[in-house]
C-alpha cells in the first residue's frame, strides 16, 4: 500500500510544464503569418505571444518598412516566418528619439549592414544596436521575435 501511495504523490509531478515553458509549433506559427488582428498603423501589426518575467515574445507582420530602432537592454531574437525584407543593422540611427523607458525610433539609419531577409532566417541583433526591418511596396513580411533582456 506505501507504494502505491508514494507512486500517486508523485504522479502530479510527471508530465507538469516547467513554470516558463512555452511551445510555439511551427503551424501556429505560419498560421499567424498574415496581417494580425491588433494592426498599430498602416503597415504594422503585432500580436503579444507570451511574456515570461522580463522576457517576452511577439509576432510581428509588416506590410511596409518599420522605423528604426535600438533598445537599450534588450536583444531582438527574430526568426522570419514569412514573406521577405530587408535588414539594417548598426549604423547610426538619424533623428532618433525616446518613445519609452529603453526603446529610442528614428525615422531610418545611416551606413549600417543590409541583410536580406527571407523564411527560415534567424537573426539576433544585440542592445544598444540601431535596426530596421525594410519592405518592398506590394510585398510583406512576418516574423517571430523573442526580445530577451541582457
Amino acid at each position: 500500500m506505501k507504494k502505491v501511495i508514494g507512486l500517486l504523490l508523485v504522479l502530479p509531478l510527471v508530465g507538469a510544464e516547467p513554470a516558463g515553458y512555452k511551445y510555439w509549433s511551427a503551424a501556429e506559427l505560419k498560421s499567424l503569418a498574415k496581417p494580425l488582428p491588433n494592426k498599430a498603423n498602416a503597415t504594422t501589426s503585432s500580436e503579444n505571444m507570451g511574456d515570461f518575467g522580463v522576457d517576452h515574445a511577439l509576432m510581428i507582420h509588416r506590410d511596409g518598412s518599420g522605423s528604426a530602432e535600438l533598445h537599450e537592454t534588450e536583444s531582438d531574437l527574430m526568426v522570419i516566418i514569412s514573406g521577405k525584407g530587408e535588414l539594417i543593422v548598426g549604423g547610426t540611427m538619424r533623428d532618433g528619439k525616446t518613445t519609452a523607458a529603453g526603446e529610442v525610433r528614428g525615422p531610418s539609419i545611416d551606413g549600417g549592414t543590409h541583410q536580406k531577409l527571407s523564411p527560415g532566417d534567424i537573426i539576433h541583433v544585440p542592445p544598444k544596436t540601431p535596426h530596421q526591418v525594410l519592405v518592398d511596396a506590394g510585398t510583406q513580411i512576418t516574423y517571430f521575435t523573442l526580445k530577451v533582456k541582457e
